[in-house]
């Protein structure tokens, strides 16, 4: 197909996926898309996710950048996503390649080619993506007029174990610097000449240019560290101008950051299928595992008329029947209140609904899902992440077992007959006791619930989360080791035998996909090729249970020679030399040091809370007046 698709191409397209799962997936045209004449743009960028439709079109940066590329008229930003396998056996024995949903262009001729890497097992996706797109996996065989494939998201807060696969990766939040990046596209393609009769030179040239941006990592400029142990990560810069340390780009105003008011609505069911506004950006609470409240530090956040504006605009241009906030903490917003009380009346006539995606663990938390939920209860979900107080303390969570108790009672009281709590297992220094407690807490919520439902209680469920703990780089954890299948399962198993009613559902994360997920987020450039040798045996989706296996991994992991429950579980020292050592995340080492240190002694550290900078008056996050008293 060319470019410019016609109706006949389309109807073409619908016959040839008459035998796929959700075709709609891979039509395009959904109500809001932007379509752009290709030949009357100066660049094109598309947009990939490594993940099915219905995963990527919930991703709220990718909708934030597709609008902030579109917005500008030199500019034609197109979107891709995983085939599934069925999809991607059609395109294969049809000799096709992956193509953007827009415009049908392959990804081989899209001028940059951005990847959110969202999540460590999505990578073979990455490759997965590329590879059918008809791109060269390595950027080392890239040719001059092959794309520049960028990489993004929060995963790329350490890149190396991906850095073999990208020639540049974006660190830290994209709005502002993906303007600057298309800047410098430009200006380089025209002195580079038409795409065709570019060579290798040309494109180091590109490269270098865009290492001088801020908040831009390209890896092939800097020399590569080896270890006694065989790990392998950046060392010294090769090229003058580019910086030993890359530190993260943030867009300092959320008030007057670009947003999308009119954002594609899909024709298919998606994960989060509802109309979301960003309403704060970042998080006060502190919490030692959490990598979201580190690198999206300082906490932002819009004011109430913004909000009321941009809700209105995404009511009335996409049709959704329910809109949500978002933000790492709802509840932490300032005036949330008022703002689910507007988007409860506002819209009423509309039959528009409000819904509050995350809670904290606390009754204010439930009194402000009730006034969204009301009259209909469907689940509510309360995480208070460890099983005792003092592993609690440790992991900097400030929730009490009497904050428990008063919220599922709360909840139960105003008719939810449905909880899901959410734990871990495996986090640094918890004992078979503190798993334990997990179980205790479990069932005193189970008998609250018969206590306050009564005539009711037959219909109570207990829906329990268990997820294995994962280190990340840039928190407090970082050198933490983490817990071994085998003692997952240990942990697992202590809970099964201390749950006995049916009512109490228990379910958990793979512990070999938790370990992967660990290697992964902690390695170096060593990795690059057990992903590849992973890829090549067949692994893909490997977030999905359905798709995972294992032995492939074990098999990618020996060939390099390397130890995957070797490399997760060993005990990091806080001096040695880290594979993300370059990358700047904006909070000192000497902090998570400290914070670590504070964990292993079982204190806690207050909690943050917003304060408007005297200056600019721009909401930043603080410590409390009594945590900075304490610390001068």
């Amino acid at each position: 197909m060319t470019p410019n698709t016609t109706t006949a191409d389309l109807a073409e397209l619908t016959f040839r996926l008459r035998h796929i799962e959700k075709p709609s997936r891979y039509c395009g045209g959904e109500w809001n898309q932007v379509k752009k004449d290709l030949t009357q743009v100066r660049l094109t960028f598309a947009l990939a996710y490594p993940d099915a439709y219905e995963v990527g079109m919930s991703h709220l940066g990718l909708r934030i950048l597709y609008h902030v590329l579109n917005e500008r008229p030199d500019v034609a930003c197109e979107r891709a996503f995983c085939p599934r396998l069925d999809m991607a056996g059609l395109i294969r024995r049809e000799g096709d390649l992956l193509r953007s949903l827009e415009s049908r262009l392959p990804l081989r001729d899209f001028d940059l080619v951005g990847i959110t890497l969202q999540h460590e097992l999505t990578y073979a996706n990455v490759l997965f993506l590329l590879d059918l797109g008809g791109v060269p996996l390595r950027r080392a065989d890239r040719a001059g007029r092959d794309p520049v494939v960028l990489g993004g998201g929060p995963c790329a807060l350490n890149p190396e174990p991906m850095a073999e696969f990208f020639d540049a990766f974006v660190i830290g939040e994209g709005e502002e610097v993906v303007g600057e990046i298309v800047e410098c596209y430009v200006s380089w393609a025209e002195d580079a000449g038409p795409r065709e009769q570019r060579m290798r030179e040309h494109r180091d040239d590109l490269l270098r240019r865009l290492a001088r941006i801020a908040g831009v990592y390209v890896p092939s400029l800097y020399a590569e560290q080896k270890q006694p142990d065989g790990r392998r990560w950046a060392g010294a810069p090769l090229v003058e101008g580019v910086p030993e340390r890359v530190t993260r780009r943030i867009v300092a105003d959320l008030e007057s950051a670009p947003f999308p008011t009119r954002p594609i609505v899909p024709f298919a069911e998606i994960v989060h299928d509802r109309a979301m506004v960003e309403i704060m950006r970042g998080c006060g609470r502190g919490c030692r595992f959490c990598q979201a409240g580190i690198i999206y530090r300082p906490a932002r956040i819009r004011s109430l008329e913004t909000l009321k504006h941009q809700c209105d605009r995404l009511v009335a241009n996409t049709g959704y029947e329910e809109i949500a906030p978002l933000a790492l903490s709802c509840p932490d917003y300032p005036h949330i209140e008022a703002l689910l009380e507007y988007m409860t009346t506002a819209y009423a006539q509309q039959h528009v609904s409000a819904s509050l995606p995350s809670l904290r663990v606390d009754q204010f938390s439930v009194e402000l899902a009730e006034r969204v939920q009301r009259p209909r209860k469907s689940g509510l979900t309360l995480a208070p992440e460890a099983g005792s107080e003092r592993l609690r303390r440790a992991i900097n969570k400030n929730v009490t077992e009497q904050d428990i108790l008063d919220a599922a009672t709360t909840a139960f009281e105003w008719g939810w007959q449905r909880l899901k709590l959410y734990f871990m297992i495996g986090l640094p220094t918890e004992t078979d006791e503190d798993v334990l407690e997990i179980a205790r807490i479990t069932n005193t919520v189970r008998d609250l619930g018969n206590e306050v439902l009564g005539p009711r209680k037959s219909r109570l469920t207990i829906a329990l989360s268990v997820n294995a703990f994962v280190p990340k780089p840039h928190t407090p954890f970082q050198w933490a080791r983490q817990a071994g299948p085998e003692e997952v399962t240990h942990k697992l198993g202590l809970l099964k035998g201390a749950l006995r009613d049916r009512r109490v559902k228990l379910s958990w994360s793979h512990p070999q996909q938790s370990l992967l997920e660990g290697v992964l987020a902690r390695g170096g450039r060593e990795l690059g090729e057990v992903v590849l040798g992973a890829y090549r045996r067949g692994s893909v989706f490997d977030s999905w249970c359905e798709h995972f296996d294992y032995q492939r991994w074990q098999a990618a992991f020996a060939e390099v020679g390397l130890d995957p429950e070797q490399l997760a579980t060993r005990e990091w020292q806080v001096d040695e030399p880290l594979p993300w050592g370059h990358i700047d995340a904006g909070v000192a080492a000497e902090y998570l040091e400290q914070e670590a240190q504070r964990a292993a002694e079982g204190l806690m550290t207050p909690d943050c809370f917003l304060e408007a900078c005297s200056n600019c008056g721009v909401q930043r996050l603080v410590a409390c007046p009594a945590e900075q008293q304490r610390n001068g």
